[in-house]
């Protein structure tokens, strides 16, 4: 790399990113209506016995969703719903209180109205907090709430559904340095919070038999940190899918974001994208074909600009159950305060934001499934992106971090792939493996980036009153750099084991506890924050 084009990205780095990948695992205690048969995926090669329950499964396209797992421990998927599956009707809400070590507290509840035929409504309320950290005592303290009110109407030929969302994170950048006089860091100095407020609404038909098939979802999202830094980002997308001729089918998706953030200036951020399509479907293959026109602007950093991008999927079954898959496609990636921060938590004030643009992607793979329970996925992936970035260690205070952009052509090539299995819902097993190889042109290394990540989730139902739930995170081959000393530090591979057992005492009580980061590993994610090292919470939870 050249040194001179670091200099240039550094100085904007002040502010950026790239949409988070996650693989948080959350089981939500909701009313689930029965689905429609959507247009949209015409091809059904495994045709089950109707008493038999199927691994549900879905490829996600990786675009650039290049980030490692979140591994703020968090207790892992609750086993709530299950439990409450067992429980007669009435007993569909409940409170549940806990406590651990590293002065966590976990409060929640929920409560939902009587399921009528087509109506129910649902609050839940959730507060989870450490009074300690990892490092410095209580100057890594840590405090997460979130308030969700919804609900959900079904007629015979649409669906209405609705949530308002309500979070707020209080936390400390703890990635100082020791002071060399040994005077204590003033808590207030390092204190951050943010407020998000989202709305969202959903609207779509439910009707089989409907020959035009739509989706509409909307969502207004308001969110504010201690820096006085805010954003308001709302977006409308739009899904259809109907008959031209027998086998043909015209898809169209569209979307509108408009959005402001405001900083040390005022970002005015639209994204406007349309995507026609026509699709052939038959028993043996699916072919798709049509064109992705996106427009971008940005007042500040004066972009006005639309491309157009190629887009084509075969999709192949060449014996029931499977599907062998190729394409191409190209994109523009939104880049937002809200999903930098969903990301990394400990951004520099005035972070650049920008999209980035998947310029190309040629992907292939297969993924299918079988009656006896076995799903699998696998994927290849070559894509050239613009504005690839990274987060680092910032210069002029290396506790937060910047976003360092690579303007020109980055190449990143991912292969992915995974395998899962249920028996009965009594055993269920996934694992998930990426490796990812980057080829940057102005950015000496893909920072805080891994090479190679690995999910391994469990969960095991005995006897209808004790579930235990696991999974195994592994991350690989992060990188940082500290630009105050030049020095590169190769991170530590990321082990991270959890396990939550509950235990049905009665059809209202259980009792439950959470061992997160059961290999006591104080590893590190992003550079000078470690993560707690064993933790636990125990409590009991009470359904009404």
């Amino acid at each position: 790399m050249a040194g001179t084009g670091l200099i240039i990205f550094q100085a904007k780095a002040q502010r950026g990113e790239i949409e988070s990948q996650t693989y948080e695992i959350v089981k939500e205690k909701s009313i689930e209506f029965p689905p429609a048969n959507r247009l949209f995926d015409k091809v059904q090669p495994v045709q089950a016995k109707a008493e038999d329950k199927k691994v549900k499964y879905q490829f996600v396209d990786p675009n650039i969703n290049l980030a490692s797992p979140k591994l703020t421990p968090v207790a892992v998927m609750s086993s709530d719903e299950k439990t409450r599956q067992e429980l007669p009707e009435g007993l569909n809400n409940y409170i549940k209180i806990g406590a651990g070590n590293y002065g966590r507290f976990l409060g929640e509840g929920f409560v939902s109205t009587r399921p009528s035929e087509d109506l129910v409504f649902t609050a839940h309320l959730k507060n989870l907090s450490a009074s300690s950290g990892p490092r410095y005592g209580k100057n890594s303290a840590n405090a997460n709430t979130d308030i969700q009110l919804g609900g959900k109407y079904l007629r015979n030929a649409f669906k209405i559904d609705g949530q308002i969302d309500y979070n707020r994170k209080n936390y400390y950048f703890y990635g100082y340095q020791p002071q060399p006089d040994g005077v204590e860091v003033d808590r207030d100095t390092i204190r951050q919070t943010t407020n998000l407020f989202g709305v969202q609404l959903g609207f779509e038909n439910t009707e089989a038999n409907s020959l035009i098939d739509y989706s509409v979802k909307t969502s207004l999202y308001s969110i504010k940190d201690r820096y006085s830094a805010s954003e308001v980002d709302w977006g409308t997308t739009i899904q259809a899918s109907l008959p031209v001729a027998e086998n043909i089918y015209a898809l169209v998706e569209a979307g509108a974001f408009v959005s402001q953030r405001v900083d040390a200036q005022t970002y005015n951020r639209n994204l406007f994208r349309v995507k026609p399509s026509f699709k052939y479907v038959s028993n043996l293959f699916s072919i798709t074909g049509g064109v992705n026109v996106v427009n971008e602007t940005d007042n500040v950093l004066d972009v006005n600009r639309t491309k157009a991008y190629p887009v084509v999927n075969l999709d192949v079954v060449p014996v029931a159950g499977l599907h062998v898959f190729a394409g191409y496609d190209g994109d523009v990636v939104r880049n937002t305060l809200r999903s930098l921060l969903n990301e990394n938590l400990w951004l520099a004030p005035d972070v650049l934001i920008a999209n980035t643009e998947k310029k190309a992607d040629i992907y292939a793979g297969f993924k299918g499934e079988n009656a006896e329970g076995f799903n699998f996925e696998g994927r290849v992936s070559y894509a050239k992106y613009r504005n690839f970035y990274v987060f680092n260690n910032a210069l002029a205070d290396t506790s937060k971090f910047s976003v360092l952009y690579d303007a020109d052509a980055t190449n990143v090539l991912t292969v992915s792939g995974q395998v899962g299995y249920m028996a009965n819902d009594m055993f269920k097993t996934s694992l998930k493996a990426n490796f990812y190889n980057y080829n940057l042109r102005l950015l000496e290394q893909a920072w805080h980036r891994p090479t190679f990540s690995l999910n391994w989730f469990n969960a095991l139902t005995i006897q209808d009153k004790l579930f235990i739930t696991s999974d195994l995170y592994t991350v690989a081959g992060l990188k940082a750099k500290n630009f105050q000393t030049g020095i590169v530090t190769k991170l530590p591979t990321i082990i991270d084991l959890n396990i939550k057992i509950d235990y049905l005492l009665t059809s209202n009580f259980s009792v439950f506890v959470s061992l997160n980061n059961i290999l006591g590993k104080q590893y590190s994610r992003y550079q000078y924050y470690p993560q707690q090292g064993l933790n636990f919470i125990g409590g009991l939870s009470f359904s009404f």
